[in-house]
């Protein structure tokens, strides 16, 4: 301040030096000026009510004119309010004069609509106030977790509404569904029973409705329920290419959003200090709640931009034989990382394989308790692996020397490479199942196309495993926060000695639950064509995620000693997402083109491929429509496409580029102004001196 404001008694003694100061001539720039200038009506920063009259002329002439700028409201060095007025008086004197015309009147009418859209758009998210209370106690990551559950939650929400409305209503709007195939029909590909017929014990029950067997496997949850009907089944093949899109652009569209934060997070100029102490304040916070949240928020984001500070100045300060021994290390330690992921893909592979074999031994037969417990034996393995290894890849990335950041990524890519590509192994030995090891012509896959003599409706099959697999996942998460994490807060509480340090503080690890959301809404995303209510029942399983996770951060977690940036978080985690989807699309889109559907069950039984409905409906359209969608797969349509989304691509790249070397330039004229502005105040301040000794 004291540049722009100085006190009489000071600016006298400053009079008597010999020319004038640095700050003097400083606050003499127009640059200054405009800086210290705050709107029509009202005082200059480090102005004094006691001001002489020539400064009040000058004020008064400078917001004379800047009130007669014709600049938007926007780009002008002013208040809030003094905007407002300003907008105000622009828009009567428009109005009053005629000179505004109907197109840009309605242009600025749609622009205020959209941003009150917006505006109560963002009122009525759901657990906002949560959100903000959990960023400002446990970090920006922390928050990211839970914007993420709700962003997921949303998704299943949205698809499940999809599903209601193309699958289940339309399967009773042409009557009520047939019953399951009785004992006594058979097929060239053998007999389908459902589900036992008579009385069935109550733990069979329950044992069914862990497993999806008996009375679910005949039901709405599972594609074999489904009856043949053409207008169902275009319905039921439609649906899944919809909900894809929607997954698509929402996540691509939290992804954009994400990357403009992590780009402006990640420039030189955005990540110093002076940015995070004079720009990261919100002014318009009330009461003092708010201030100590946000107050949190800035410290965690200064904390995490200290550490990795510390780490480059020491990876900068180290030697070049300290150098070769660090990257020795890290060759080493990932060499270690492979060795686990290849004896966790082993593993999970065996299970599967395994499975089959225990199910058809007598003893698992008459068990149901054994039974289940073969069923979900590649789910426990999974959970198991997805258990144990996390903490592991934690240890490890702590070794290897990078900063917090960098070991959240690595992190996370071993984690999700884990647990994406162990769903891909348990996916890739049922289908070796189903097509008899890719041999069509060997004996149990010759007839049908499938191996109908062990899995005679192989689809409600795959929407059995993931139904497993959401279904243990849950109940993991449930008897973990039960029978561990309170437990644990409680020994921690009530034993201060060394048991209770032996317990340690429970910290909320981010990596390790994005990438448990993530895995399970992958799961969700390869078995909804399967089981079609997945994403209902997903629905429900991140509605209590939420509350529980709630609950268990602000009863049994403390804020975590190390964070990382929520532009990381906000980028990292809709890419990581995409990366699910496009796994979880391999599996559903081989299923429609390439294996043949089940002749006893589903919407699609009794044709070549599911997709072969798709040529059909299209047949029975008028001759117009058939000869226009025809066209749209001929090389007449996609080569020009193809050019044209080529050209189009060159011309933003190039764009982009032009833009980017425009920034660059810009930057350094400001640099050079800056030095320049510099200079010559230091010249002004050299030839004042000398003037005032001559």
């Amino acid at each position: 301040m004291e540049a722009w404001g100085q006190s009489p008694a000071c600016s006298s003694s400053r009079k008597a030096r010999t020319g004038p100061s640095l700050a003097s001539v400083l606050n003499d720039l127009p640059s200054a000026a405009t800086l210290r200038y705050r709107g029509p009506g009202v005082l200059p920063w480090g102005t004094l009510d006691e001001d002489d009259d020539e400064g009040g002329r000058s004020l008064q002439a400078f917001a004379e004119t800047a009130q007669m700028e014709s600049h938007p409201s926007r780009e002008l060095p002013w208040p809030m309010q003094a905007r407002r007025a300003h907008r105000k008086s622009q828009a009567t004197g428009q109005l009053a004069s005629g000179s505004e015309s109907r197109a840009a009147y309605w242009t600025r009418q749609l622009s205020r609509t959209k941003g009150k859209m917006k505006e109560g758009f963002q009122t009525i998210q759901p657990w906002a106030w949560t959100l903000k209370k959990i960023g400002g106690q446990f970090g920006a990551g922390t928050e990211s977790y839970f914007s993420l559950l709700r962003f997921l939650l949303f998704l299943n929400l949205v698809a499940s509404v999809i599903e209601i409305c193309m699958k289940l209503i339309p399967t009773w709007l042409e009557g009520a569904p047939p019953g399951p195939p009785g004992p006594n029909i058979s097929s060239p590909c053998g007999s389908y029973i459902p589900h036992t017929h008579g009385l069935v014990a109550f733990p069979t029950q329950l044992f069914n409705l862990l497993s999806g067997e008996g009375y679910l496997e005949w039901s709405p949850l599972f594609y074999g329920f489904y009856p043949p009907r053409s207008n169902l089944a275009i319905t039921y093949l439609c649906s899944v290419f919809a909900i894809s899109v929607i997954y698509l652009l929402c996540i691509l569209r939290r992804s954009v959003s994400g990357l403009k934060e992590t780009l402006l997070a990640e420039s030189d100029i955005l990540t110093s200090y002076s940015h995070r102490v004079f720009s990261a304040w919100n002014f318009g916070l009330c009461g003092d709640v708010h201030v100590r949240l946000r107050q949190r928020i800035i410290l965690y984001e200064l904390q995490v931009d200290l550490e990795e500070a510390v780490v480059r100045r020491r990876a900068a300060e180290q030697t070049l034989s300290q150098r070769a021994k660090v990257w020795s290390m890290r060759a080493l330690l990932n060499v270690l990382v492979l060795a686990l992921l290849g004896a966790a893909f082993y593993g999970i592979y065996w299970a599967t394989e395994y499975t089959l074999t225990l199910q058809e031994t007598p003893l698992v037969r008459q068990t149901p308790l054994f039974k289940l417990l073969v069923d979900y034996l590649p789910s426990i393995f999974i959970s198991l692996f997805n258990f144990v290894l996390p903490p592991v890849f934690k240890f490890i990335a702590s070794l290897e020397g990078y900063t917090q950041s960098r070991q959240i990524v690595l992190i996370l890519l071993r984690t999700v490479f884990l647990r994406l590509a162990s769903l891909v192994f348990l996916l890739v030995s049922l289908w070796s199942q189903i097509t008899c090891g890719g041999n069509m012509e060997a004996e149990g896959c010759k007839a049908c196309g499938y191996n109908y003599k062990e899995i005679p409706c192989w689809e409600t099959r795959l929407g059995q495993e993931m139904y497993k697999l959401v279904l243990f996942d849950l109940l993991m998460g449930l008897l973990v926060t039960l029978l561990v994490q309170f437990p644990r807060k409680i020994l921690c509480g009530l034993c201060p000695g060394a048991l209770g340090r032996l317990s340690g503080t429970l910290e909320f690890q981010v990596p390790d639950e994005v990438l448990g959301l993530i895995y399970a809404q992958t799961v969700v995303w390869v078995g909804s064509f399967f089981c079609p209510l997945l994403p209902l029942i997903n629905t429900a399983k991140f509605l209590i995620l939420f509350c529980l996770k709630k609950i268990t951060l602000f009863s049994i977690y403390s804020p975590a000693s190390r964070t990382f940036r929520a532009s990381t978080a906000n980028f990292f985690f809709p890419l990581v997402l995409l990366v699910g989807l496009a796994i979880s699309a391999v599996p559903v889109l081989y299923s429609i083109f390439l294996i043949p559907p089940s002749k006893l069950c589903g919407p699609f039984r009794g044709k070549l491929s599911i997709w072969a409905q798709i040529p059909e409906a299209i047949e029975s359209l008028p001759q117009t429509a058939q000869n226009f969608l025809y066209f749209l797969g001929t090389q007449a349509f996609t080569v020009p496409l193809l050019i044209l989304s080529s050209i189009l691509m060159m011309y933003t790249v190039a764009l982009a580029n032009c833009y980017g070397r425009l920034i660059s330039e810009l930057k350094r004229q400001i640099e050079t102004e800056v030095q320049n502005k510099v200079f010559l105040a230091q010249r002004a301040v050299a030839l004042s001196s000398r003037n005032g000794t001559s």
